[in-house]
């Protein structure tokens, strides 16, 4: 994709997070996904690890190869002509040159912007959070990286205090806007803090941090014209459309089992000729 056209979603991306209106960003985890959500008219698409470990074969954290989950990417920009931006989780690496060349990759394969969170991969850490001086060290990294290859990229600095249950629940939100506010402080374009459904909690962060607040949708979150009221300028949805889309297949598993009739993979479906009318395009 030539630079110019790729600096001009970047910024088209950017300016998505100052309109008055929230960003509904849907999560993608394949083309076909990603072209189904564009034809319905949002205006930029995220993608998710979780839901490209999935149809991969794999559980979530970064159990994907880096190549596999950048050729799915790749597919996915590919398919598209909005902006899209990539979970890349922790970045695939805590050495910096990697992560490095791991941004080079992303923004060559088409992407805008990134979430890069603030968990170390895997299970059983003492310490489950990357400290405070390393996340804010890879978020440098990754905003040198960016600007010597020329873009803008949207960085959507993430922490997983909530999340996964950090420390005093007492200490939780303070330590979380202490995470955020640095995170920005050393570069990050936007924050995402998922785990949070406390309307008084969002309130209170929106309020602290100095740069667009992204939220995680899903059950007992508030709704999307109530995080835009308490200053929320982004929600996503992960891997919950994904995980639907799998809820789906396993009741036409159990229909198709037990009963041997279709309606359930025949009511609603798109079309052969529709699916076939979404690539045509693509060669």
């Amino acid at each position: 994709m030539p630079v110019d056209s790729l600096a001009d979603k970047a910024r088209q991306f950017s300016e998505l997070h100052k309109q008055a209106g929230i960003l509904v960003l849907p999560n993608a985890w394949d083309a076909a996904s990603a072209r189904i959500f564009e034809e319905a008219g949002f205006p930029a698409i995220g993608t998710t690890s979780a839901g490209i470990a999935f149809s991969l074969g794999y559980p979530d954290g970064q159990e994907v190869s880096w190549p596999d989950h950048l050729s799915v990417l790749r597919r996915i920009a590919r398919a598209v002509d909005i902006p899209v931006t990539g979970d890349i989780e922790a970045g695939y690496s805590s050495d910096k040159e990697q992560l490095s060349k791991i941004i080079v990759d992303v923004v060559r394969a088409g992407l805008v912007g990134i979430n890069l969170e603030d968990a170390r991969p895997g299970l059983g850490h003492r310490d489950p959070l990357f400290s405070l001086a390393e996340q804010i060290s890879r978020i440098r990294t990754i905003r040198k990286t960016a600007t010597r290859e020329g873009l803008r990229l949207f960085l959507n600095a993430r922490t997983d205090s909530f999340l996964l249950a950090v420390g005093d629940p007492a200490q939780r939100l303070q330590s979380a806007m202490e995470r955020v506010v640095a995170f920005v402080e050393a570069g990050a374009d936007g924050v995402f803090v998922p785990g949070l459904k406390d309307a008084a909690i969002i309130a209170q962060l929106t309020k602290a941090v100095k740069a667009p607040l992204n939220i995680l949708a899903g059950q007992g979150v508030p709704s999307v014209p109530e995080l835009q009221e308490l200053g929320v300028k982004r929600v996503s949805v992960g891997s919950g459309p994904m995980r639907a889309a799998m809820g789906q297949t396993r009741r036409i598993a159990d229909e198709l089992r037990n009963t041997g009739t279709y309606r359930l993979f025949t009511e609603g479906a798109v079309s052969y000729p529709e699916a076939n009318q979404l690539f045509e395009d693509l060669g």
